[in-house]
């Protein structure tokens, strides 16, 4: 049965202050992408499906979609305003993509098996991809069922801002309960975690809550649900409609209050980190050398 890898590579990168997805952070200047592919292809991924801008195209396929194709088979989506559903025209002075349900949603062509969705901006470490693998072969005959690996929220944020997490609860069985959407997560000088999107002083959350970081596993029927929820998305006119998002983890919580949707959380040792800041990077270099280092990677990928 084939599995495929499904990279979220449109975003803008607006805090980073770049193109992070294509940055080069390695100690042999590897691009963060390249780690989750190697863990992948490593765990018995099959495919890999890059999407993208147009605008990245020609770039993205010499620095890194050309070398992936010669050890795994490759194909291309474009999250474009043009791929919308419904014909909907975006307001003319927005910039930005719409979101992770609308990443998805531009592949939906290219994908007919089970499932991994990943941003191209984080490092989830092997085990999520072993444990992701094994989850994908029972996707196949499971109804109405996804997984996802989830991480401390403790481990997600940055020193440098705040970040975006999908803050989750899950009950006894290891199944997931609620997804929360959590916009301004930022740590504070005393040690606690709090989010200050609606308040200054901020909410404290608990540092060992677990969270999404868009490590997701679906059967390819999701994609029927995915463009109704995108549909409805864009047909609403509340939210700034210059800034708006259709988030992947809001559409999961919808899917499981309202069609039952059964969502594994799969239980890893893995350790997380990414880029959100420019400031992320010295960071993020600094551990990939260590997994060079002791042997968990080679020399060069």
């Amino acid at each position: 049965m084939k599995t495929t890898l499904l990279i979220m590579a449109a975003g803008l990168g607006s805090r980073y202050g770049g193109n992070k997805q294509i940055d080069r952070i390695g100690p042999n200047g590897e691009i963060l992408m390249e780690y989750s592919i190697y863990d992948a292809l490593e765990a018995g991924f099959d495919k890999v499906v890059f999407v993208i801008r147009k605008s990245m195209d020609e770039q993205f396929r010499e620095m890194i979609g050309n070398k992936i194709a010669r050890k795994v088979e490759v194909e291309y989506a474009f999250q474009e305003y043009d791929s919308l559903p419904g014909g909907f025209t975006p307001p003319a002075d927005r910039t930005k993509p719409y979101g992770t349900v609308h990443a998805v949603m531009c592949a939906r062509d290219l994908i007919h098996e089970p499932f991994a969705v990943i941003n191209a901006d984080d490092y989830y470490g092997k085990d999520a991809f072993k444990a992701m693998a094994a989850s994908l072969h029972r996707l196949a005959t499971e109804k109405n069922a996804a997984s996802m690996v989830a991480y401390y929220l403790k481990n997600t944020v940055s020193k440098n801002g705040h970040v975006t997490r999908g803050v989750c609860t899950t009950d006894e069985n290891g199944h997931l309960v609620r997804v929360t959407e959590t916009y301004s997560i930022l740590p504070f000088p005393d040690g606690t975690i709090r989010d200050i999107h609606d308040d200054p002083a901020g909410i404290i959350l608990d540092p060992d809550a677990l969270v999404s970081m868009n490590l997701w596993g679906f059967a390819p029927s999701f994609f029927e649900d995915g463009m109704q929820y995108l549909s409805d998305f864009l047909a609403d006119n509340s939210g700034d409609p210059l800034k708006k998002e259709c988030l992947l983890p809001a559409l999961v919580d919808h899917l499981m209050h309202t069609r039952g949707l059964r969502v594994e959380v799969l239980s890893t040792k893995a350790v997380w980190f990414g880029v959100t800041y420019r400031e992320d990077k010295a960071y993020v270099a600094g551990e990939l050398k260590k997994l060079h280092d002791n042997g968990s990677y080679p020399p060069a990928l």
